[in-house]
């Protein structure tokens, strides 16, 4: 049972294609990136309200190094790997840039949840389609 289990999550994970961001690069998209109310409509039905940055296409590198673009959306996730080996996971709708501090919302449901990290700690930003039925209900 144990091995189904993890085959099922390895399977899962296998199909989201990742994409990654230079610290330089997503510093400059952040900069012409100006915070807007939006209306998120969830799986369930559910609808959320927060702000959220206005790219909308999101400048990136493919897994062979190729220049690529990925609309943004609320269910893009970021992934970002700091000079310590530690990861934070955010949504990358909901990542903004203030002063030299990266900050962002790793829950939908808990919206004072917040991480900050300072951006020179940033050595690697990975960013994927979740997968979850999320969209905008402008």
């Amino acid at each position: 049972m144990r091995y189904i289990a993890i085959i099922a999550v390895g399977t899962l994970f296998a199909g989201c294609k990742n994409y990654t961001i230079t610290p330089d690069s997503l510093r400059q998209q952040l900069k012409n990136a100006t915070p807007a109310e939006v209306r998120m409509n969830g799986p369930l039905g559910e609808t959320h309200n927060y702000r959220a940055n206005n790219i909308h296409m999101i400048h990136c590198f493919d897994k062979n190094g190729q220049p690529a673009e990925l609309p943004n959306g609320p269910a893009i996730e970021s992934r970002i790997t700091l000079a310590n080996g530690r990861r934070k996971v955010m949504y990358f709708d909901r990542i903004e840039l203030r002063n030299d501090t990266l900050i962002g919302h790793p829950s939908r449901f808990i919206s004072t949840m917040e991480i900050r990290i300072p951006y020179s700690q940033i050595v690697k930003i990975e960013v994927q389609n979740g997968g979850k039925r999320m969209s905008y209900g402008y």
